[in-house]
């Protein structure tokens, strides 16, 4: 067990409170209370606006701290602003403090904390580098498990761009940094971080915009690439065996700002001569499937909330979307595949016949697919995590 090289909880702590102290003031002093962003959001229609909940926000409430861990972190607040704050960022720096604070066990959330656990383990972990290697394909842990063959196919594809692409089986640890767990995601992070960075990788290619996001923000040293926007310089034969009816996308709300991404994933689409027609809700303006920053585990009727309003967009179509999160949570509200699933094996996918994994097999998946690189050729580098930072 490695010890956490970082600072002290206490101080941990007070840099907490001063960076929630200035956001809560940036939200009384700046929001303007237009109710825009309360119109889309039924967590804002319980609590308030931005301003509201941050005069009124006192550390020793125990319903006060625990209130933001019912955002969903989705960002469309801060999308819709006219005056360009962030109350996402108010949210986070709230959980931040309750985790340092000791205010939250996080027991609600067990299943979260347990599924990155195990994603960062030495049996789940592997990192395949071949000689000269240095890009590596990073496809995240729920499109491991849940698609693996499509990992696989993804992976060989890549190859034929880049010869010496290696392999990352491994969690970016997004769900810590959204529940506030600062120090814990740090120390892990950057311990992964800085082993890519002293062995030579470059670039990072992401198939899961959550992993982008996490890489785009903190992997210094690294450049972070989605797969999508390689994928879409390609020429892609347009299938003639599918049915000519149009789908729709889901934008990942962790990617509403990524343009090239969006832009990337509905130029893929239509090379595969499908058609498409956007929500009424996409892009900038997308809305979260309802997984979003782990509220669905405190508050699952307000985070249900964003299913309920995709349904009523989607109109019957069938649903395309480029996060597998998204793929997995949507899958109640209508058909849903993966993009991969499209450029792979369209007419499957089409048909409603594509193979998805669902828990506990999708760890089965992820051991086996892994077993599966470990052998797949020879490796300059390779190893298994065994880091582990104390909480």
């Amino acid at each position: 067990m490695i010890k956490n090289p970082l600072n002290s909880p206490v101080a941990e702590d007070r840099r907490n409170r001063l960076d929630l102290d200035a956001s809560l003031l940036e939200m009384s002093e700046q929001c303007i209370e237009c109710g825009i962003c309360v119109k889309q959001c039924a967590f804002l229609e319980k609590y308030g606006t931005p301003k509201i909940i941050a005069d009124n926000w006192q550390p020793q409430n125990e319903g006060a701290v625990t209130m933001a861990f019912e955002c969903s972190l989705c960002s469309l607040c801060t999308a819709v602003c006219p005056v360009k704050i962030d109350p996402r960022q108010m949210f986070l720096e709230m959980r931040r403090y309750a985790a340092a604070s000791g205010k939250t066990d996080f027991v609600k959330q067990k299943l979260l904390v347990n599924f990155e656990k195990r994603g960062t383990s030495k049996r789940y972990t592997f990192y395949g580098l071949p000689a000269g290697c240095d890009t590596i394909m990073f496809p995240g842990c729920a499109l491991a498990g849940s698609r693996p063959l499509r990992v696989m196919q993804l992976f060989n594809h890549l190859q034929e761009f880049f010869p010496n692409l290696g392999i990352v089986l491994d969690c970016c640890t997004k769900p810590s940094h959204d529940l506030g767990r600062s120090a814990y995601f740090q120390a892990m992070f950057s311990e992964m971080q800085q082993y890519l960075v002293s062995h030579g990788i470059k670039t990072i290619l992401v198939a899961c915009p959550s992993c982008h996001s996490v890489f785009n923000q903190y992997g210094r040293g690294l450049t972070t690439r989605s797969v999508y926007e390689i994928l879409a310089r390609e020429y892609w034969q347009p299938e003639s065996l599918i049915p000519e009816e149009a789908v729709t996308i889901q934008d990942s709300c962790v990617a509403r700002f990524e343009n090239t991404i969006q832009h990337s994933v509905r130029k893929l689409v239509q090379a595969r001569g499908v058609s498409y027609e956007d929500m009424k809700h996409h892009g900038k303006k997308t809305l979260c499937c309802g997984e979003g920053g782990g509220a669905h585990f405190v508050a699952p009727d307000l985070a249900g909330n964003w299913a309920a309003m995709r349904k009523s967009e989607v109109g019957g179509k069938r649903i395309i979307t480029y996060c597998a999160g998204c793929a997995h949570f949507l899958a109640k509200v209508g058909p849903t595949a993966h993009l991969l699933d499209l450029l792979f094996d369209p007419v499957a996918t089409l048909a409603g016949k594509a193979k998805v994994a669902r828990s506990p097999f999708t760890y089965a998946n992820r051991l086996l697919l892994k077993w599966k690189f470990k052998r797949k050729m020879k490796y300059g580098l390779s190893r298994e995590r065994s880091f582990c930072c104390e909480e």
